[in-house]
């Protein structure tokens, strides 16, 4: 394991750009370490009431209803929250003075003294995470989960002497603005179109993605899925180990698919698992698994810890989530399909008659692998267009057959009509359960 350096924090000038749980558990972490800690947030003072009813007994200035470049012309250091582009202009000013900008997970990693594993990817990163820290626990470790997932990997450090190892999802907004953030294991799922609103192009995105193996060397180990060729593109600049997965076929290193069985070689041997021990659904989810395998694996979790994990894993809500079944239809909720890559591999898990649901706020990715799926499915697919969220469930449920599924992936984001994919996710399952 590769210790993080501490930075000296007491007394520092330090902002974080946004008041949501990073920020706030930022705050909180800086505070502990002595410095002179501003919140900036954009949004009015009502949006984020909650955030800052909690912030303010820390002792932070909060400023929030916009950004105040004489606020960010003061700060010595400036710690990024995950939704805050890194062209925001007062940031992009910062910089050019020489002010250190830096992402949450890049604070955390100055003090983390723990091994990391980081998981990302387009689709498949919240499920992967989640399933590697079961199989650690499951082997006995004690680990912390977090990240992108939801709590902050700075968490970590606030009750550090908990934790011997840290899971944590990190996203391409939280990579690129990394320095020294190491993982002893990086798994890279799949680079797929995504956030082309936030990121200049694609190849831009893809090497924020990459990032995630910067600081890795031969100690380490980086687990990638040969089926990918953008992922199988990035190989050749490794210093880590690598340990690949496929579904396609037999790896030198790493696990694959074979038949109703995930084979996995190492350097140790060879293991097998049988697909039949995963209650999730899903093609996607096979590989989720194969890449948490190698990464639990890496960490020198045992095969009978790997196996009770993979049995014991109940999934996340909201991908490809069950909900019900009516009148022989069943009802999938996989909101947190807010790409293409995300609905062609979720609608690729069903072989039998399907109805979809898609639609939200454009990310300005490409349609195309979508289309490629429809013509491969059939000459033509019936589409019809809702005018509202309610209306498009109830036309779904009108056209479903007994035998059908019924499946919500919107393959866009969902803050043109919801807060978040969990509260569109929520509604779709009202509105099921009312049917």
């Amino acid at each position: 394991m590769r210790a993080g350096r501490a930075m000296e924090l007491k007394g520092r000038r330090v902002l974080v750009v946004g008041l949501a749980r990073t920020g706030l558990a930022t705050a909180r972490f800086l505070v502990e370490q002595g410095a002179q800690v501003t919140v900036t947030e954009s949004k009015p003072r009502e949006a984020v009431a909650e955030a800052a009813a909690a912030v303010e007994p820390l002792g932070v200035s909060l400023e929030v209803g916009g950004h105040r470049e004489a606020t960010f012309a003061a700060a010595e250091l400036i710690v990024m929250s995950p939704g805050v582009p890194l062209d925001l202009p007062p940031l992009r000013q910062a910089r050019a003075r020489g002010v250190q900008v830096v992402s949450e997970i890049e604070l955390a990693a100055w003090f983390l003294r723990l091994p990391v594993v980081a998981v990302t990817g387009t689709n498949g990163k919240s499920t992967t995470t989640t399933l590697i820290g079961e199989m650690l626990r499951a082997g006995g470790r004690r680990a912390f989960v977090g990240g992108n997932l939801g709590t902050p990997l700075v968490t970590a450090l606030l009750d550090a002497a908990c934790w011997e190892i840290a899971v944590a999802e990190v996203s391409s907004f939280q990579l690129e603005a990394i320095e020294r953030f190491h993982a002893h294991v990086a798994v890279l799922l799949n680079v797929t179109e995504d956030h082309l609103d936030r990121h200049e192009s694609f190849k831009a995105y893809a090497q924020a993605k990459q990032a995630v193996f910067r600081n890795q060397g031969p100690e380490d180990w980086a687990v990638l899925n040969a089926d990918d060729p953008v992922v199988e593109e990035m190989a050749g600049a490794l210093r880590a180990r690598p340990l690949r997965f496929s579904r396609r076929g037999p790896v030198a290193r790493g696990a694959w698919l074979e038949g109703a069985t995930i084979r996995v070689r190492l350097d140790r041997g060879e293991e097998a698992y049988p697909t039949g021990l995963l209650r999730v659904p899903g093609v996607h989810n096979l590989e989720n698994a194969m890449a948490a395998i190698l990464a639990a694996r890496a960490c020198g979790v045992q095969p009978s810890a790997i196996a009770q994990a993979l049995a014991e894993f109940p999934g996340l809500p909201h991908r490809l989530e069950f909900v019900r079944e009516v009148g022989g239809v069943r009802y999938y909720n996989d909101s947190k399909g807010t790409n293409v890559g995300a609905v062609v591999k979720s609608v690729s898990s069903f072989p039998g008659p399907l109805v979809l649901i898609m639609g939200g706020l454009d990310k300005g990715g490409s349609y195309a692998p979508l289309q490629d799926l429809r013509q491969a499915l059939a000459d033509e697919v019936p589409t019809t267009v809702a005018d509202s969220f309610e209306e498009g469930v109830r036309q779904a449920a009108a056209a479903a057959r007994p035998g059908d599924v019924v499946l919500l992936s919107p393959g866009c984001a969902s803050f043109d009509m919801f807060r978040n994919y969990e509260e569109r996710g929520a509604r779709f399952r009202a509105l099921v359960q009312a049917l």
